[in-house]
């Protein structure tokens, strides 16, 4: 074969041998797709259907990364706060966090709830707001040792045993975290919007950045962050001290590219109303603290009325 033939030759197997890898990398590409969407069709079967709560227009989670960051009495207080800004607003309040449930302490309610004539719980209620929580139906000091299933029939049964009647909006009080309970209320239940709460430590806001990517993974709005104990005031000489650190929430919610709905104060008002079962929104509305929490509401409820529009 002379010297032509042969790089026509080599030229020829070359190509061939180009032709054959891109088609394998077409094939791949092809296989890779199909691939991708069987499993996104095997995924939304596999999920459940989201079903409304009877009763009950709008869903406001209220989440946390980390636990001790304030999160239930934000919550709390959110819920009154949202009735204090609009008295004809009926809201009612979910505690979703079945090993750590606060609500009962934090509104001051104690017993079991009754049964409707349809089977379904009847929320306690004080401040006219409707609770349920996991705590109504335990001993108050008794651990709720419970392995994934139970846990997950037991907020089942929260979201869909109880007669909430006819509400506004439902605050959900959220375990902290990211793990089986947030992704099965998610998945259960239209969600309006999820609140992250944080403090403005390093060690807490990253914590709450992975809450606000899970609920943005799972295609639920974040109505935005609040920033808990964002500043100490001495109640002598009212001088102000960021014990936990400065802005460090608004800087996040910066970073993310959601809304900061408002600093909270790391005040004894609001722990010593807490402790005692009566919200400072309850309590005592005309305090600073009070109007702080009012605040927050009405920026949450600017914040529902652009992500439904």
């Amino acid at each position: 074969m002379n010297r032509i033939n042969l790089l026509g030759f080599t030229y020829l197997r070359a190509s061939r041998k180009g032709l054959f890898t891109f088609y394998v990398q077409i094939k791949r590409s092809v296989d890779s797709k199909a691939l991708q969407e069987r499993q996104r069709q095997q995924m939304a079967r596999g999920l459940p259907k989201q079903k409304p709560i009877p009763g009950v227009k709008q869903v406001i989670v209220v989440a946390s990364g980390k636990g001790g960051v304030g999160k239930s009495t934000t919550a709390v207080n959110l819920a009154l706060g949202l009735m204090a800004n609009d008295m004809s607003k009926s809201v009612g309040l979910l505690d979703a966090d079945v090993f750590g449930p606060s609500i009962p302490k934090l509104m001051n309610l104690k017993g079991n709830p009754e049964l409707s004539d349809n089977n379904r719980m009847i929320p306690l209620t004080n401040y006219g707001v409707p609770c349920m929580s996991m705590g109504f139906l335990v001993d108050d000091v008794a651990p709720i040792v419970w392995r994934g299933l139970m846990v997950m029939s037991g907020i089942e049964k929260l979201l869909r045993q109880v007669d909430w009647g006819s509400l506004d909006y439902l605050v959900v009080d959220m375990p902290p975290g990211t793990g089986d309970v947030q992704l099965s209320i998610t998945q259960n239940i239209p969600i309006a919007g999820a609140v992250i709460v944080s403090t403005p430590q390093d060690i807490a806001l990253l914590d709450a950045r992975r809450g606000a990517e899970m609920f943005k993974k799972v295609n639920v709005p974040v109505l935005g962050l609040v920033q808990n104990m964002s500043v100490f005031q001495c109640p002598k000489c009212n001088h102000e001290t960021h014990i936990f650190g400065s802005d460090g929430a608004r800087q996040l919610a910066d970073t993310l590219g959601v809304t900061f709905l408002g600093d909270i104060p790391l005040h004894i008002t609001i722990r010593e109303t807490s402790d005692r079962g009566q919200p400072v929104v309850i309590s005592s509305p005309n305090s600073p603290e009070a109007a702080a929490y009012r605040t927050v509401a009405s920026a949450v409820v600017q914040r529902l009325q652009k992500v439904s529009s």
